[in-house]
């Protein structure tokens, strides 16, 4: 099959987005001065992250709004600080300290330069489809230099709807005039990602990270470092 089109998952695909969080985590804490209320820092850390994951997770689902993660992802983690009474607007503070550290943030996934500047030399279509806040990956699209590879950004609050649902992917296909059989999704998440544009009628590489945990289903390839997917396109 010759694509025409590839719709590419940002986050943790082509952007390090959780090397440059715990970058701008750690700055937070800091500005904060979190040390006032955490004996250790880690406890803060690790609540953090495991309450972010289930958030997403929830609001990829449509479970959860946007403002509710904001604010609960570090309401939680501050509750755990001595002393320490989080309220609302104590949270979305935080919460906007926080995006504006990790939107300037440049680090990118080992090897996405090298694969998007192949891809263009190869003449495919790009198609950047997240389930990230508009505003939050516009800067880090600019950021880390990605901007101009992509004819067509897809986020899932213009859309309306988070991926995997059928609606991200139908108004994907609507905004960039990608033919569906020609068109092959990227992504490193196998729910939202892979699943998602399966149901669309879309062929995909899974780009799995953990190599100890193979996909849970077929896809039509699966890859461990962007660079074997210069083998396949």
């Amino acid at each position: 099959m010759k694509y025409t089109d590839l719709f590419i998952d940002f986050d943790d695909t082509l952007y390090d987005t959780h090397g440059n969080a715990v970058i701008a985590l750690s700055e937070l804490y800091e500005l904060l001065h979190l040390e006032q209320y955490f004996d250790e820092p880690q406890v803060f850390y690790n609540d953090y992250w495991e309450t972010n994951i289930r958030l997403w997770t929830q609001y990829a689902k449509g479970e959860i709004e946007r403002d509710y993660l904001i604010v609960e992802r570090f309401r939680h983690p501050l509750s755990l600080g001595k002393n320490l009474n989080p309220t609302v607007d104590y949270c979305r503070q935080a919460s906007d300290q926080f995006l504006a550290l990790c939107s300037v943030k440049p680090g990118l996934v080992d090897g996405a330069k090298e694969l998007m500047d192949y891809l263009r030399r190869k003449g495919y279509r790009m198609h950047l489809c997240s389930n990230g806040f508009h505003e939050v990956q516009y800067k880090k699209l600019r950021s880390c230099g990605l901007s101009d590879y992509f004819s067509t950004i897809i986020l899932s609050e213009d859309a309306g709807a988070n991926k995997p649902s059928p609606r991200f992917f139908e108004y994907a296909l609507e905004q960039s005039h990608a033919p569906q059989d020609r068109t092959l999704m990227i992504g490193d998440n196998f729910n939202t990602d892979i699943i998602g544009a399966q149901e669309a009628g879309l062929a995909t590489i899974f780009f799995n990270r953990f190599p100890d945990y193979p996909a849970p289903a077929p896809t039509t390839h699966e890859v461990h470092h962007l660079r074997d997917i210069m083998k396949i396109l």
